[in-house]
């Protein structure tokens, strides 16, 4: 049996409230139009639900049967929607598990003393998330990105432990850890450039391989090797001298990290969100 939404509201507050006129106060309608919906849904339900009296109602004990089911009703789906509410004032980022471990989340608290009010959840995925409220940081490479889209252009340049020998390779060659992506279309990092930019021979190093920079980064703080990978990755651990660089050239690259079709994300929140992702990468 289907009965009214607008009934069974009106039926709860005026149950809820011991009074039509209070109920109608409640829901901003007369008390006649809750005199109404009560009248079709005891109606349609064959039963009566208010003892009418002269100056009150009160519950018969079917009424009170279904004002404690429609009360609960009622309050779980305010709660529901207070949650779903919630969730929604957050701002939703979706990245790489390397940007998101090695720079947004180590920069979070710096951005919630910036601006209090804002709301972020970072998650990781190497898939583009089209949600309208989910902003997709991508690692891709230039030639298959719209300009506008791209927040930074990648160099690469090698990497180890702060307190690794200046020049490693010196006394015969050393473990270096570069990526081999997870997604088959990307191009390979560009090793052999930096090699040969910095006028180096391959048989220096011990080439390996992880899926994620991150693993090499992690690998060459515990001073177990070198790591080459994306200067963006690595600046605040060469800020806090983690890592240090050992005065090669960085090699430029076609990689980059854009926010496809960037130019939809129009809110206040995730214009400021995106504002600070391109300030924090640009440092």
């Amino acid at each position: 049996m289907q009965v009214s939404l607008q009934a069974l509201k009106a039926f709860e507050a005026a149950a809820r409230l011991g009074s039509f006129k209070a109920a109608a106060d409640e829901l901003s309608i007369t008390p006649t139009a809750i005199s109404h919906h009560v009248n079709n849904l005891e109606s349609r339900l064959n039963v009566d639900l208010f003892y009418r009296q002269v100056r009150k109602v009160a519950l018969t004990p079917t009424g009170e049967y279904l004002s404690a089911a429609t009360s609960d009703g009622f309050n779980r789906i305010k709660q529901a929607l207070a949650t779903v509410q919630a969730t929604g004032r957050a701002v939703k980022i979706t990245t790489t598990s390397s940007l998101a471990a090695l720079r947004l989340i180590p920069a979070l608290q710096e951005l919630s003393i910036n601006h209090p009010d804002l709301e972020v959840d970072i998650s990781t995925s190497e898939a583009v998330d089209k949600q309208s409220h989910t902003l997709p940081i991508r690692f891709s490479e230039r030639h298959n990105i719209n300009a506008d889209d791209i927040i930074k252009t990648e160099q690469f340049n090698v990497f180890g432990s702060y307190k690794a020998a200046d020049t490693p390779w010196q006394n015969g060659p050393v473990t270096l850890y570069t990526t081999k992506w997870k997604n088959n279309a990307l191009s390979e990092p560009p090793i052999k450039q930096w090699l040969t930019q910095n006028n180096l021979d391959p048989a220096l190093f011990i080439i390996k391989t992880f899926d994620q920079e991150l693993f090499g980064i992690q690998e060459a703080m515990a001073d177990s090797g070198l790591v080459f990978c994306s200067t963006t990755l690595v600046q605040r651990l060469l800020n806090t001298e983690l890592l240090k660089n050992f005065n090669t050239h960085a090699v430029e690259s076609e990689f980059c990290y854009c926010v496809p079709n960037k130019q939809r994300f129009s809110t206040r929140d995730t214009r400021l969100v995106l504002e600070w992702v391109e300030g924090l990468l640009g440092r």
